[in-house]
């Protein structure tokens, strides 16, 4: 008989899970930030052994009342005060032995926030908090390495295919400093022309009408994303593509 064929095989089946299949799911958060140096990740000293004073990733285990989606928005807010972050869904990590404590299965995400929001690291309980240079990266707590890359690869891929490298930059910028953050990311140059070509030809960029300030070099023009000029040609079919 199948187990789900009477009412107490299904109680059976549930004491199982209850008793011998014991495994927690935790979410953690790839959360990326970008200045002139770089692409660059937020990471917290590990205590838990035998990864003492590594650096690991943000998470936490998921709450009886909440979704993974809902874990991570309280990660993300319980760490930085900011609520209105991107942040994606991943992948799911099930490794048997990613954990050394138990079976723990991980959801992860990657966010993007502006290091110029990132005024929360003086918070007493984020002193450990850290901004590290993802090419500088060689190791991490458990597997989360693996995630950080997983997440990256993400990352790029969408960068070429949805507008959200904006997320990254002040909310003016020059189209200089919007191809240095596709080149970082990327992780190749572009040729500037052709770049430019291609913005222009989304036309969801709009000048400020001002310039750079306190600069050595010649000003250079400031933009802005307009989000509202995007989903307005998002309904006739719009491609983003850069």
């Amino acid at each position: 008989m199948h187990k789900f064929g009477v009412q107490g095989n299904i109680n059976t089946w549930l004491d199982q899970i209850h008793h011998e299949y014991k495994t927690a799911v935790s979410v953690d958060c790839v959360i990326f930030g970008y200045d002139h140096s770089g692409l660059k990740i937020l990471l917290i000293p590990c205590d838990m052994p035998p990864f003492e004073n590594r650096l690991s990733l943000l998470g936490d285990i998921v709450h009886p009342d909440e979704t993974t989606d809902e874990a991570a928005h309280r990660v993300l807010s319980t760490r930085t005060g900011l609520d209105d972050i991107y942040l994606e869904q991943v992948q799911v990590f099930s490794d048997l032995k990613r954990h050394p404590l138990s079976r723990v299965i991980t959801v992860s995400y990657y966010s993007l926030i502006k290091i110029e929001n990132d005024d929360f690291l003086l918070e007493k309980d984020n002193l450990g908090l850290q901004w590290k240079n993802v090419k500088d990266i060689t190791e991490l707590a458990f597997d989360h390495k693996l995630i950080m890359d997983t997440s990256l690869d993400r990352l790029k891929r969408n960068l070429r295919e949805h507008p959200i490298g904006f997320a990254l930059l002040p909310s003016v910028f020059t189209l200089n400093q919007l191809q240095t953050l596709y080149e970082s990311v990327l992780g190749f140059e572009m040729d500037k022309r052709n770049f430019r070509r291609k913005l222009g030809n989304l036309e969801i960029l709009k000048a400020t009408g001002e310039t750079q300030k306190d600069v050595s070099h010649r000003p250079a023009k400031l933009y802005y994303f307009d989000k509202e000029a995007y989903e307005e040609k998002l309904k006739n079919g719009f491609s983003f593509g850069l």
